[in-house]
């Protein structure tokens, strides 16, 4: 390891991770929204969750 000087502290740049995450969270949230407007303006359909919900509608 060695100690870095002025000009390479410059190039040093973060924020990745955060851009990353935010990116990711907003398209979680796109999902979601499109999935449930779907499920809410269908017609007819059926959605089976985890530990045995059904749920049918006409």
């Amino acid at each position: 390891m060695r100690k870095l000087n002025d000009e390479e502290l410059a190039k040093i740049s973060g924020g990745e991770a955060i851009t990353l995450t935010a990116i990711m969270a907003i398209l979680a949230v796109a999902l979601v929204t499109v999935i449930t407007y779907r499920l809410f303006t269908s017609t007819k359909g059926n959605a089976t969750f985890p530990g045995g919900f059904k749920f049918t509608w006409d």
